[in-house]
């Protein structure tokens, strides 16, 4: 997913992002979306949109689907040298009124004959939300990971806010580490950047914050009034369905599956002429999937790899082949994914196709953010690319991926950018709910229509600060379905770095670790085509303030919001 989304977040600015894809201002649509809505006009009592409700109901016994990320700390910098489970809760509880998901539960409608409504939860137990572990000796990479991999594999409470909270001591070197994860059902990508920006500080010195509003009793939607929302919900459903059929029907030859159908394209065009859209599409490569070995029904199991490569590295390559960094860190996943199938002898002859997750929120809704839960939810899209793993010369895949990317923003900035919710919105919750477990474990079986979800987080360059403990790195990690692959892969800049968190179901990749060698192999390889001329040896364009690491000179300006920060969303 290496697309550049765009946050205003202040703290941010300063330093990693998170997420994958762009944001973009053009045709946007009110949160809601298709088949979204808000119950009244109070922003405390809204109910999910489909897409929402789509990421409760793809959860079963082997599928969770919730976004996380592991924020590695140094704790020797702050007043008390180091970071406590006490101090954490007390940080949260001082903030929490600036993360609206963190506050927000699910109210069910009976017998889930709708999509359930968000309700403010002024009295969040954080006890429970906050655990505490230490890693068995000698607390390594490995042993962080693995304790991750257990807790990423256990799905959320939905009985209390989607949200968890880990703090792991007993790294090496006097570290410690932050596992944070929330219910995709909660949060995007940019919703996600805004609770890093509540809890983090850009020095030492915790910042103040603003007291919290006075707490008002939560609007908790009465039985009756869900149940006369969902027999309007059937009434219209019929209508809602066609209206979301030909909005997706604009874009099946960029849709998953059905872009391989005979004539995708000549009836995506021809459903544009009829709603008034004359414009001719930009050519797209084919968007066909091939079988491997990691896509396929997956387990309930997940493993977990984190690693990382210098920022200087691939902005010394995008440099000298003019072109992007995200060129280049797409580069990195297709070449490390391509020594992978080698390597177990399963190589197909097509290129892998990669789900890049595009936000579609530039902005913080106006408004006091502490009263504000229309920021709970997604407004997210997503760009279908090829990876060129079928291309065996490193610089040749350079420049396949760079093509294949700007040919998905051209055709990305054409589209309706809300197939997803479309898609979503043409089932009704109650079938939905059961449906779709089954319909992804076929996906599964029958082929996959993406074989992976890569994710591109750019974000603050300047260190930042948790309890007064410094974050040194910071690994995102993504969600894995029967329909999208038994591995996902997610990055995010920060303070110099790209760290990488490599999700997957062992049943599908066993060896993940292998990802995260392939991975530096990848980026060697790249290092290797360049000449050792003085032009190379320049200073890093990481040292000019000028310059966004994040900004890619390759884009679209279609598809580029402006100057706000840069952020890919993990989906």
């Amino acid at each position: 997913m290496m697309v550049t989304v765009r946050v205003r977040a202040l703290i941010l600015r300063q330093g990693p992002g998170s997420g994958l894809g762009e944001s973009l201002d053009a045709g946007e649509r009110p949160h809601g979306g298709p088949g979204g809505g808000v119950s009244g006009e109070d922003d405390e009592m809204r109910q999910l949109t489909a897409l929402d409700a789509q990421f409760l109901s793809v959860e079963s016994a082997t599928t969770a689907t919730h976004v996380a990320g592991v924020a590695i700390l140094d704790p020797s910098a702050s007043p008390s040298g180091a970071l406590t489970r006490d101090a954490l809760i007390a940080l949260l509880r001082e903030r929490l009124h600036l993360a609206p998901p963190l506050r927000m539960r699910l109210a069910d409608v009976p017998f889930g004959l709708d999509r359930p409504y968000w309700v403010d939860d002024p009295d969040v137990d954080l006890d429970a939300h906050v655990h505490e572990t230490t890693l068995p000796a000698p607390g390594g990479e490995r042993e962080l990971a693995a304790y991750v991999a257990g807790v990423h594999a256990r799905r959320l409470d939905r009985g209390r806010p989607l949200w968890e909270a880990h703090l792991i001591h007993g790294l090496e070197g006097g570290r410690c580490a932050l596992y944070t994860k929330v219910h995709h059902c909660a949060i995007d990508g940019v919703s996600g950047s805004e609770i890093l920006t509540a809890l983090l500080d850009p020095s030492p010195q915790p910042r103040r914050v603003e007291a919290p509003p006075a707490p008002v009793s939560p609007q908790v939607p009465g039985t009756l009034a869900m149940l006369a929302g969902a027999i309007t919900r059937s009434i219209v459903q019929p209508v809602e369905t066609l209206c979301s059929l030909a909005r997706a029907a604009a874009d099946l030859d960029a849709i998953p599956v059905v872009a391989a159908l005979p004539d995708a394209r000549r009836l995506a065009q021809a459903a544009r002429v009829i709603a008034g859209d004359a414009r001719p599409l930009p050519a797209t490569p084919p968007l066909v999937a091939p079988r491997t070995p990691f896509n396929g029904p997956i387990s309930a199991e997940r493993e977990v790899a984190l690693g990382s490569v210098p920022l200087a590295e691939i902005r010394r390559v995008a440099r000298a082949f003019g072109m992007g960094p995200n060129d280049v860190v797409m580069t990195l996943c297709a070449s490390a994914l391509r020594r992978w199938l080698l390597a177990h002898d399963a190589l197909p002859a097509r290129p892998l196709v990669a789900a890049v997750p595009v936000t579609l929120r530039s902005r913080r809704p106006a408004g006091d953010p502490s009263r504000d839960a229309a920021w709970v939810g997604n407004r997210i899209s997503a760009m279908i690319t090829p990876l060129a793993t079928d291309v065996a010369s490193p610089a040749e895949r350079l420049a396949a991926v760079r093509s294949a990317l700007a040919a998905a923003k051209r055709r990305f900035a054409v589209s309706h950018r809300t197939w997803l919710d479309d898609v979503c919105a043409m089932v009704p919750n109650a079938f939905a709910a059961l449906a779709t477990p089954v319909v992804f474990r076929l996906a599964g079986v029958a082929g996959a229509g993406v074989n992976l979800i890569v994710s591109n987080v750019p974000g603050p360059r300047l260190p930042l600060y948790l309890c007064g403990a410094r974050m040194i790195a910071y690994h995102p990690l993504s969600v894995v379905t029967d329909a999208t692959g038994g591995i996902s892969i997610t990055c995010a800049s920060y303070d110099g770095r790209l760290d990488f968190g490599v999700v997957a179901c062992p049943a599908r990749l066993p060896d993940v670790w292998s990802m995260i060698g392939h991975l530096r192999e990848a980026m060697d390889e790249l290092l290797a085509l360049l000449d050792d001329s003085p032009e190379d040896s320049a200073e890093d364009p990481a040292e000019d303030p000028a310059e966004d690491p994040a900004e890619d000179p390759a884009e679209d300006s279609a598809v580029r919001p402006g100057n706000e920060q840069g952020e890919m969303v993990p989906a």
